[in-house]
């Protein structure tokens, strides 16, 4: 399976992994700002300023995602863009929604079901927007 990464397109990975970066900059810094807030209890809070961690933090783990579906996509042989698309779905519901739930299930998150209903449509998108650019720029 890793004799993949050497057939991965790695201007796609980047790519893919920037879509990660920009939605999720758009979407928990504008779109979801204030709900996300509420899931996790620092509503009445004023919080901290991000220091660099907040940012190349989720990079660093989007492009580790990015990566390991291209490498699934080009194991599993998936060369077209609605199994591209299929592949993004299973991977974003079965593994990053569910582990998100799982780890949001614990006394420091005051709200697990609402954060997770947040972070959903996120790991949706970008997963199948990156599992859908991976499959075209093969």
């Amino acid at each position: 399976m890793l004799a993949a990464l050497s057939e991965i397109n790695w201007f796609a990975v980047i790519v893919a992994t920037l879509v990660f970066a920009v939605l999720g900059g758009l979407y928990f810094g504008v779109i979801v700002a204030k709900p996300y807030k509420v899931a996790l209890g620092n509503e009445n809070r004023e919080l901290p300023k991000p220091g660099p961690i907040f940012i190349v933090g989720p990079l660093v783990s989007s492009l580790l995602v990015v990566i390991t579906s291209a490498v699934l996509l080009r194991a599993l042989e998936i060369e077209s863009v609605g199994a591209g698309i299929g592949f993004g779905l299973v991977i974003s519901i079965g593994y990053l929604i569910a582990q998100t739930l799982t780890i949001a299930i614990n006394p420091n998150f005051p709200r697990p079901l609402l954060y997770t209903l947040i972070n959903a449509p996120y790991f949706i998108v970008c997963t199948v927007t990156a599992s859908t650019i991976l499959t075209l720029w093969q």
